[in-house]
């Protein structure tokens, strides 16, 4: 078998990398580190790590020993940041590079990806079990509740006064509840998506539009698209759903004007495992961020989960729905959210070939 050049295998690591220099200067960073830490490879070489990134580990101390014993060394949940942005807990496993006695190579593994695949995994049945329940419960809820709406009406018809404020109550509140019920209804009915070649733009734009002369009337929509993203493979009304929930979370988030922006682009490393043991990548991703005061952190944990919600009001419904229609795409949603800056990122498969 014939082996790739070591630059191909470099670009093409799955995880963060980084080589450190005798000095604990980046000597070079592969493009899943870019991404991760948001910084080019440019901007990072020649930088000390020691003073260029935030790692809450003693690295002066870890480096030392994996040059001095010539051995790898792991270390375990470590938050990981460049100042910029919420720090992620990372495992790292730092390691002597062939034999030089100086140079080392420190790979990031984020605990924030490997934990969120996971609960994407059990995402589903979850959700099929609450949604079960629900449906059964809305289904035997919403007959007395009409019964008591109707004799709400008849009472009023004889009545005046603090009384009849009474009736109307009754009535308004069988009829919001029958709402919510209903809403239950539609979230277990979602039909098997019918998957086609599609254009995530074309979806983006849909959305977009529709949100600008309704619910996000009053923010301001910033497209970041990168053109040259192929097409994926998914139900256009169902996508078209997922974007709009979010679009309307983030519209909801500012109680004032506010931005939205979405951002598209291509990252070829993410990659989920399926049922059957094997890889599948999604390397389309769709990022929704808003300026708003952020989800809270008592929640941003459980937010994709049936009736967990971060609105006093909400239903949790919204982002259950679409965490539900996502992975039924095989795709994957994921959050981060600190104050003044929340991104919903959807990542979704590239659609085969046509032969």
């Amino acid at each position: 078998m014939n082996l790739p050049p070591p630059g191909i295998i470099w670009n093409s690591l799955p995880i963060p990398a980084l080589l450190i220099d005798e000095t604990d200067r980046v000597a070079e960073v592969n493009p899943a580190a870019e991404l991760f830490l948001n910084l080019s490879a440019r901007s990072l070489r020649g930088q000390s790590v020691l003073e260029r990134l935030a790692i809450a580990a003693p690295l002066e101390e870890i480096f030392a020993r994996v040059r001095n014993n010539r051995a790898s060394l792991f270390v375990n949940d470590v938050d990981v940041t460049t100042g910029e942005k919420a720090p992620v807990q990372c495992n790292l496993q730092v390691a002597p590079i062939g034999e030089d006695p100086n140079s080392i190579l420190m790979l990031i593994s984020p605990r924030e990806i490997a934990d969120r695949l996971g609960r994407a995994s059990m995402v589903k049945s979850a959700a099929r079990s609450a949604i079960g329940m629900a449906e059964m419960l809305a289904h035997e809820i919403k007959n007395p509740l009409a019964g008591i709406a109707g004799a709400a009406q008849l009472l009023s018809m004889g009545l005046s006064g603090e009384d009849l404020e009474l009736t109307d109550l009754i009535v308004d509140e069988t009829r919001r509840i029958v709402k919510l019920l209903e809403q239950v209804e539609q979230f277990g009915n979602v039909r098997p998506p019918e998957k086609k070649s599609v254009n995530i733009h074309d979806i983006l734009d849909r959305a977009r539009k529709s949100a600008a002369v309704g619910f996000g009337a009053h923010m301001t929509i910033i497209e970041d698209y990168d053109p040259s993203l192929p097409s994926t493979l998914g139900d256009a009304d169902q996508l078209t759903q997922v974007f709009l929930n979010l679009l309307k979370n983030a519209a909801e988030a500012s109680k004032g004007a506010g931005t939205i922006r979405i951002h598209t682009f291509y990252d070829y490393s993410l990659r989920l495992r399926r049922a059957d043991g094997g890889g599948q990548s999604v390397p389309l991703q769709v990022e929704i961020m808003d300026d708003g005061p952020g989800i809270p952190p008592d929640i941003a944990n459980s937010i994709f989960e049936p009736f967990v919600s971060g609105r006093e009001n909400g239903t949790g419904l919204g982002l259950a729905l679409v965490s539900k229609i996502i992975s039924e795409h095989d795709g994957w949603i994921s959050l981060d959210s600190v104050p003044g800056r929340t991104v919903f990122r959807v990542s979704l498969p590239v659609a085969p070939k046509e032969t």
